[in-house]
């Protein structure tokens, strides 16, 4: 017979508060064509994106994160010191070590609250709040701060006519906490690493350390290219339309639902044409909201879906209490999909 005790925790989990934050500099669509061959009616046509918001020196993802945290916690209700975890979704945090979330729990005032980053591209959101769940199910934290947060523009080729368009910075997170009732459905989730050249980091990190960089490309001022993420777009779009529209199918039935129960809808924000594709796919009936933020906010990767949410309460287009598909798909490739109630 085990020795070991376990702990108890609430019964259920749910999203009890969202923040986001936008960089204060927008970038239209003209400012990119200057170096790439394309027009700004192209750009719209191909990803649906007229703007996106570019991260200035001082907005780091530390402290875009912290921004998008305090307004999260705020509209939760709870204080910082009552955050028992804190798990950061980027892939754009340049230090290797330590964890980015580890200086947002102690500049948020957290009392001494666990903290680490996980990297899992657009479906690191889902990631977080899967984790998230289970910590307060098994009782590890009685709030969990997930955060989504991205500065792609360190991270973006100019001169790449297939990606210079789509990336965007910002923060949204969430805080989830004990509920009695359930309102995070099942996550279905996981990675065809099979594909993980669809989309990726051009030059690895250690490929620096060699003295004579001769052999890296170069822009077209002559410097090194910095690494930046590329992709493989028809493949990225047949495998989004096609398979990611039957993990949110999955998501639906594993919650019990149809798609005629839903509210709102909240895909990453990768395409306009993708995210129309799979509400025709899904069949989603008219009356379900659906989330366009990447507009005007751009592809931000793990900070999509919590900023799209924010956007949709703040504008009215969504309310508490709304029953939301969420997913989340990207490099990796990976995928997160679930249904929740908003905050």
């Amino acid at each position: 017979m085990s020795k070991i005790k376990a702990r108890k925790g609430a019964p259920y989990a749910r999203i009890l508060g969202v923040g986001g934050y936008r960089p204060v500099r927008v970038v239209p669509n003209e400012v990119i064509v200057e170096k790439i061959d394309s027009s700004d009616e192209w750009i719209r046509s191909r990803s649906g994106i007229e703007t996106r918001h570019w991260a200035n020196d001082e907005e780091t993802v530390a402290a875009m994160a912290i921004e998008a945290s305090g307004k999260a916690i705020a509209d939760a209700g709870v204080t910082a010191e009552q955050i028992g975890a804190v798990v950061v979704s980027t892939v754009s945090h340049f230090s290797q070590t330590p964890a980015v979330a580890t200086e947002i729990a102690d500049k948020l005032g957290t009392n001494k609250a666990p903290a680490f980053d996980i990297s899992a591209g657009c479906a690191g959101f889902g990631y977080g709040l899967t984790l998230a769940k289970g910590m307060i199910v098994e009782g590890s934290a009685e709030y969990v701060l997930v955060i989504g947060v991205e500065r792609l523009s360190d991270l973006t080729d100019l001169e790449d006519r297939a990606t210079a368009f789509l990336f965007g910075d910002g923060a949204g997170a969430v805080v989830v906490g004990p509920s009695d009732e359930p309102h995070i459905g099942p996550t279905v989730w996981g990675s065809e690493g099979d594909k993980n050249e669809t989309i990726k980091q051009t030059i690895p990190w250690n490929t620096f350390r060699i003295g004579d960089l001769s052999h890296l490309p170069l822009d077209s001022e002559g410097n090194v290219k910095f690494p930046a993420i590329t992709q493989e777009g028809q493949a990225v779009f047949r495998w989004a339309v096609f398979e990611m529209a039957k993990v949110a199918q999955q998501a639906l039935e594993a919650s019990g639902i149809t798609a005629d129960d839903l509210d709102v809808f909240i895909p990453h924000q990768a395409n306009v044409r993708i995210i129309d594709s799979m509400v025709k796919t899904l069949k989603l009936p008219e009356h379900v909201t659906v989330a366009r933020d990447i507009r005007t906010t751009g592809n931000t990767s793990a900070a999509s879906i919590p900023l799209a949410m924010e956007r949709l309460l703040a504008t009215g287009e969504a309310k508490s209490g709304d029953t939301a598909l969420i997913i989340g798909f990207g490099a990796g490739l990976v995928f997160a999909a679930t249904v929740v109630t908003l905050p």
